[in-house]
C-alpha cells in the first residue's frame, strides 16, 4: 500500500478538511456599507468566518426562501448623512447600482442585476419569483422577475423610498416613503398602489404581524411606531418610546408575533413593543447607532448591527440582555440570518 507523505496527505485532503471546517450551524450576514463588503457570522462560536467583497454601499439584504441566495441592495450614490449639502458630493456611480446576488454555498457575488437607481432595500417573494426593491434616488418600487432579473414593472411612489416588506399572505407589498411621511400599499401581482397611510416623519422599517392584520412602521424623524391596519390600509395609533434621542430605525416581530422590537438609532437601545397592548415593554442598551435587526426562528435571540461601532450585538430575547458583540466591517447596515 502506498503511503502518502504529510504534505500530500494534505493536499489530497484539502477540499474535505474545507468542507468539514465549514460551519454546520446557523450564520449571520452583516452587510458592511462603507466597506462595501459582507461579513458572515458562525452563530455557533460568535466569530465572524468569511468576509465577501460586494461593492459600493450594500445596504438591504434579504434570503431567498430555500435559504440558498442572498439579495443585496448595492448603490453608486455618495453617502450623505443628515445636514450635508448634497451640492457639495461627488457624481453618483449609476454603474454601481444594483442587486447583488449571493451564492450562499461558496460564499461567492455571483452577478448583480440592473434594477433602478439607488437601491436601498428590498424583499422577496414567498415563492422566490420577484424582488420588490425601493429606488431611492428614482422615487419608485421596481419589480424584478427571477432568476432571469427582468424588471417587469417601476411603480411610483413618494420620494426618498426605503423600507419594503410583503404581508405574509404576498398579496401586498408596503413602501416607506421618507420624504413624504407615507407609506404606499401596492398590489403585488398588478402591481399598482392601492393606498398609502400618512405616519410621522420620516419612516423607515416595516413589519407585519404573522397574520397579516398589522404593520408597524418605524418613523424615525418622528421618534415613533406607526401602527398600521394592513387590511385597510389605515393608521391605526402611534406608539412613542420613552428616552434620549430616540430614533426608530429597524424593526423585527418575533414569530409567535408577540412582540415587536426597534432599533432606536441614536438611542442606542433596542425596544420591546407587546403586540397585545401596543406599549413597549422593555428596552436594553445595544450599542452605537442600531439600524440593522433581525431575530432567529425561535424568537430567542436578536441581532443587532451597530454603524458607527463597527460591530452586532447578540441578545438574549427573554433576559433581554447582551450576551456578545462581533466585530465586523465598516458600517454595518443590514442584517439576514440562514438557519
Amino acid at each position: 500500500m502506498r503511503v502518502l507523505p504529510p504534505v500530500a496527505l494534505l493536499a489530497a485532503l484539502g477540499p474535505a478538511l474545507a468542507c468539514s471546517a465549514r460551519p454546520a450551524g446557523p450564520r449571520l450576514f452583516v452587510t458592511n456599507e462603507r466597506s462595501g463588503d459582507l461579513s458572515v457570522i458562525d452563530l455557533g462560536s460568535n466569530r465572524v468566518v468569511a468576509t465577501v467583497p460586494l461593492g459600493k454601499r450594500p445596504r438591504g439584504i434579504r434570503v431567498s426562501p430555500d435559504g440558498a441566495t442572498l439579495y443585496v441592495a448595492l448603490s453608486g450614490s455618495p453617502m450623505a448623512p443628515p445636514g450635508v449639502d448634497e451640492k457639495s458630493l461627488p457624481p453618483p456611480d449609476r454603474s454601481a447600482d444594483g442587486i447583488g446576488v449571493v451564492d450562499v454555498r461558496p460564499l461567492k457575488l455571483v452577478k448583480m442585476i440592473p434594477a433602478g437607481t439607488d437601491p436601498e432595500q428590498l424583499a422577496v417573494s414567498r415563492d422566490g419569483s420577484r424582488l420588490f426593491i425601493a429606488n431611492e434616488d428614482a422615487a419608485t418600487a421596481s419589480v424584478v422577475e427571477l432568476p432571469d432579473g427582468r424588471v417587469v414593472a417601476s411603480v411610483p411612489v413618494g420620494g426618498e423610498p426605503e423600507g419594503v416588506e410583503l404581508r405574509p399572505d404576498g398579496a401586498v407589498v408596503y413602501v416607506t416613503s421618507e420624504e413624504d411621511g407615507e407609506v404606499f400599499a401596492i398590489d403585488a401581482r398588478k402591481p399598482a398602489v392601492l393606498g398609502k397611510v400618512s405616519v410621522d416623519p420620516r419612516p423607515r422599517g416595516i413589519a407585519f404581524l404573522p397574520d397579516g392584520s398589522r404593520a408597524y412602521v418605524t418613523c424615525e424623524n418622528g421618534g415613533s411606531i406607526a401602527v398600521v391596519d394592513a387590511g385597510k390600509h389605515m393608521l391605526l395609533r402611534t406608539i412613542k418610546p420613552a428616552g434620549e434621542s430616540v430614533r426608530p430605525m429597524g424593526v423585527v416581530v418575533s414569530p409567535d408575533g408577540r412582540y415587536v422590537y426597534v432599533t432606536t438609532g441614536r438611542g442606542r437601545r433596542l425596544v420591546t413593543i407587546d403586540t397585545a397592548t401596543n406599549e413597549p415593554v422593555a428596552s436594553v442598551e445595544v450599542g452605537a447607532r442600531p439600524w440593522g435587526v433581525a431575530i432567529s426562528p425561535d424568537g430567542r435571540t436578536l441581532y443587532t448591527a451597530n454603524g458607527p461601532s463597527n460591530d452586532v450585538s447578540i441578545v438574549d430575547a427573554a433576559s433581554r440582555a447582551v450576551t456578545a458583540r462581533v466585530k465586523v466591517g465598516e458600517s454595518p447596515w443590514g442584517v439576514a440570518l440562514v438557519p
